[in-house]
């Protein structure tokens, strides 16, 4: 039997872009950009479903891992929308048949000079003890790594 359990963590990270806010959030808005570095895949690992609807109330979901399993899934929900300012979600997470997770996700893209400074912030509810914060924000911090190099072309 799973015991059941709760751990609330919040966390926030800060990226620069040389690229101007309508750059950095097109990378988010528009499924193949978007495709590329969210939905990108460690070695080893398959995505077997990626779907993106870009509008408040719209969906996303993402699903696969390594390719003898167990399958991660991630569907998240859009509540706010601002173009080229902010970006407001909610996600879960699964692994395998078992949720993990429930988080509210906030975007904010602000100009600095010629560039972007995008502030991505986090609240989540890791279940069970299958996640948890340390985890999550190393995770974030990679896709974070793969939107730069999207947005910049490295």
């Amino acid at each position: 039997m799973v015991e059941r359990s709760v751990a609330h963590g919040s966390f926030a990270i800060e990226r620069q872009f040389r690229a101007p806010p309508a750059m950095v959030f097109g990378a988010w808005a528009e499924q193949a950009a978007k495709g590329r570095w969210f939905a990108a895949t460690p070695d080893g690992w398959i995505t077997a479903l990626y779907e993106l609807d870009f509008r408040v109330g719209g969906r996303e979901v993402w699903r696969g891992g390594p390719g003898d399993g167990p399958e991660h899934a991630f569907a998240g929900h859009y509540l706010d929308i601002v173009p080229n300012e902010r970006i407001i979600y909610a996600y879960d997470m699964h692994l395998g048949t078992a949720r993990i997770s429930v988080s509210l996700a906030t975007v904010e893209f602000h100009a600095d000079g010629s560039g972007t400074r995008m502030l991505f912030t986090e609240q989540a509810a890791f279940l069970d003890g299958q996640d948890n914060l340390a985890q999550r924000r190393a995770g974030t911090e990679e896709l974070l790594d793969l939107l730069v190099g999207e947005v910049e072309g490295g």
